[in-house]
């Protein structure tokens, strides 16, 4: 329960939950552009319907003016956490769920195969959406090391 939450877990929350939001915010002014918002949200582990971000969202937005601050993030995000409102997705089926795209168990997926997927499939992405993912996540020969990836994008959400 909420009430058997300490300080210093709470306190590792925001920490985190900043520590996210700020990797996004590229002029250092404590927002962040509207469109970075489910990055973030992904990147704490959490994995919300289209149809939840654009509440979350709609909760977060200053005054329709495609940024969201800090202030306005962490406390509702930290809920978020806390309250384990977003499903979480184990790092072993997300990693089960690579290995079937994997078909030659590479270890990978090429950069192609994963705009295929993206953007054809499911919620699709963007193009430019597409774009900012693989210029984080490929490496120089357009690959992408999927153990790798969601080691880095998953953590432990037990508190």
């Amino acid at each position: 329960m909420l009430s058997d939450i300490s300080a210093s877990d709470v306190h590792s929350l925001h920490k985190r939950v900043k520590d996210a939001f700020q990797a996004f915010d590229y002029e250092m002014n404590n927002t962040v552009d509207v469109r970075e918002i489910t990055t973030i949200i992904y990147s704490l582990g959490c994995f919300p319907s289209q149809k939840d971000i654009h509440e979350f969202i709609a909760e977060l937005e200053e005054d329709h003016t495609g940024s969201v601050h800090l202030d306005k993030f962490l406390p509702v995000m930290t809920n978020v956490l806390m309250e384990h409102k977003f499903p979480s997705i184990p790092e072993d089926v997300l990693i089960q769920a690579f290995e079937v795209l994997d078909k030659d168990s590479k270890g990978y997926l090429d950069s192609e195969e994963m705009v295929e997927l993206m953007t054809k499939e499911g919620e699709s992405f963007t193009q430019d959406e597409m774009t900012e993912m693989l210029m984080a996540l490929a490496d120089h020969e357009r690959r992408i090391y999927y153990k790798d990836i969601i080691c880095q994008l998953t953590f432990d959400q037990e508190i």
